[in-house]
């Protein structure tokens, strides 16, 4: 099974897809095979910021069924070990993903023959964005120092929290009685603290399971289009703000500068982390590119380079 690192952020034009496309490159040119899926669905422009036309080969052919792997729907891009899975050519309703595709769609991700795979995931809490983001414990979410990106992401992280408790209700060994009070559909307003005490009334012996597996997910921050005026302590506060409310660990990863680079990059379809290698803003991102094998290591520092 790949290391996979869904990148969410609940907030559009935070930078998700750049995030992405950087780390993927940085990923891939330490050695590692690396598979960005665009998972933006009915919005997708991943491939944009590679550096490539729009592909008629992905995701399309694997729900349409006329691939049955989807690791056969990855493109080469411009450097070795890196691969695109797009869903640029996929239908306008793909947003709308039905249950079975998406199941399927989650199993073939997890079963890719990567070193990572990187899911760049769309705007929104809508379930499905929601779902492919517990795809793995190991989500990474974005947001700029603006007031609104930081509510919307403290948004985005209640709900993916609120919707993994519940999955782990319906697929661990809870009381019958656990199952059916949160699958109540007047469990969809509760609180993630509501949740707790709804399992530890219907189901005390296997309450302590509920925490101890929801704190099996670590979740990492990245705050980007970080200018000086927002606080050298910004990311720092987020995360202790998540620490205190809830029970899985939050880290901050690491900031991004502004610059106008990244812009120009976009604009002449060039990937930034390649054409300006030099900028104090590729040297956070291939730092976090090193935390990230760190991380995935388990080792601590990671003392080559991305």
């Amino acid at each position: 099974m790949p290391t996979i690192y869904p990148i969410g952020g609940g907030k559009g034009g935070v930078g998700k897809s750049f995030v992405a496309a950087s780390l993927g490159a940085l990923l891939a040119g330490s050695g590692k095979t690396v598979a960005l899926v665009d998972l933006d669905l009915g919005a997708s422009n991943l491939h944009t910021f590679l550096g490539l036309p729009a592909s008629e080969d992905g995701l399309n052919r694997f729900l349409d069924k006329s691939e049955s792997q989807l690791e056969r729907v990855a493109v080469d891009t411009y450097m070795d070990n890196l691969f695109l899975i797009s869903s640029n050519n996929c239908s306008m309703e793909i947003a709308n993903l039905f249950h079975a595709q998406k199941i399927k769609l989650i199993n073939a991700i997890r079963e890719l023959p990567f070193d990572y795979v990187i899911l760049d995931l769309g705007a929104g809490t809508h379930f499905n964005t929601l779902d492919f983001f517990l795809v793995s414990q190991q989500g990474l979410f974005i947001c700029t120092p603006e007031p609104t990106s930081i509510e919307n992401a403290f948004r985005f992280l209640k709900a993916a929290y609120l919707r993994g408790l519940k999955q782990i209700v319906k697929e661990k060994d809870f009381d019958r009685l656990a199952k059916a009070a949160v699958a109540d559909k007047r469990a969809n307003g509760f609180k993630a603290d509501d949740i707790f005490t709804l399992v530890s009334r219907t189901d005390p012996v296997n309450a302590p399971l509920l925490k101890a597996e929801i704190s099996r997910f670590h979740f990492s921050l990245i705050l980007n289009q970080f200018r000086r005026s927002a606080g050298g302590t910004l990311g720092d506060n987020i995360t202790a703000v998540c620490n205190r409310h809830f029970y899985s660990p939050f880290e901050f990863l690491g900031r991004v500068d502004f610059d106008e680079g990244v812009f120009d990059a976009i604009y002449t379809r060039k990937p930034y982390i390649d054409n300006f290698p030099d900028t104090p803003t590729a040297a956070q991102l291939k730092q976090i590119g090193s935390r990230l094998l760190a991380q995935s290591a388990g080792a601590g520092d990671y003392d080559g380079d991305v």
